[in-house]
């Protein structure tokens, strides 16, 4: 089994069909992120139909101004989801600094709530990585995916001591810096993503599909020097040691653990 640890299925539209028979076919658990209400509706369709299909909600730092002043309206899907994602600031792609504040309202809400009710966040940094790691001593959160960390390598250090787990996704084959902290990730830290549908599409032009997950596993086997198969066991374990003693999960855990025993399906 693969594990997908950062997607966004919601986006692929008309190939969301070929996507989900990709999925199915190798056995890709994928989690699926939001970045609104819109469109974690459409993930918890898309859910219903793959069992591969971890759909979480979360507010994307984008979409945050839409969102500041009406977060009551976010509440049921906070309390509903079991892990929160995608979240967090980005102070880099987002030059309008005027955003800022708003993203940083809705970050600390969600932040809030995990701690509140115990759930992993799954996050996003660009741009204000030491920001989000004050933020998360704040607030205290103990579980954290970082998704495509291509921050300061100091920064990178700091969040891996407070025992935060990092996707490392398909730039890792063309970047020197991304390749820098995939070779540096201790091996109890690592998980694997692809962002598809398009964070793949913002690198290569074309749209990102499930088997990428493939792609990102053998060059870690290159770059770390040992066998795929070797760090397809180690994104497991990692998976299931966050997940393991979490009753937000405890079906997404029976399942992980089904298909470890050779079930056909999750």
């Amino acid at each position: 089994m693969w594990i997908d640890a950062h997607a966004h299925l919601d986006m692929y539209g008309d190939a969301l069909p070929s996507a989900l028979a990709e999925i199915e076919q190798h056995h890709i658990l994928t989690v699926s992120n939001s970045m609104d209400l819109e469109s974690h509706q459409r993930n918890l369709r898309i859910a219903e139909a793959s069992d591969w299909v971890l759909p979480i909600f979360g507010v994307h730092p984008w979409k945050a101004p839409e969102h500041a002043h009406h977060l009551d309206d976010l509440s049921d899907a906070v309390e509903q989801s079991p892990m929160l994602g995608e979240i967090g600031l980005d102070h880099h792609f987002v030059e309008d600094v005027s955003q800022y504040p708003a993203q940083r309202t809705v970050f600390e809400f969600f932040l809030a709530a995990a701690k509140e009710q115990g759930k992993v966040v799954n996050l996003h940094t660009k741009g204000a990585e030491r920001e989000v790691l004050h933020l998360l001593e704040a607030y205290d959160i103990q579980r954290a995916i970082v998704h495509w960390y291509s921050g300061p390598l100091d920064v990178f250090h700091e969040l891996l001591a407070r025992g935060t787990l990092f996707t490392v996704g398909v730039e890792l084959l063309y970047s020197k810096h991304i390749q820098t902290i995939a070779r540096e990730l201790p091996w109890e830290h690592l998980l694997t993503e692809t962002d598809n549908p398009g964070g793949p599409k913002s690198l290569t032009g074309a749209l990102g599909m499930p088997l990428l997950i493939r792609d990102v596993l053998q060059a870690l086997a290159e770059l770390r020097n040992t066998a795929m198969e070797t760090i397809v066991e180690t994104v497991e374990h990692n998976f299931a040691r966050l997940i393991s003693d979490d009753p937000w999960h405890s079906e997404t855990y029976d399942k992980f653990w089904a298909a470890q025993q050779g079930e056909k399906r999750l």
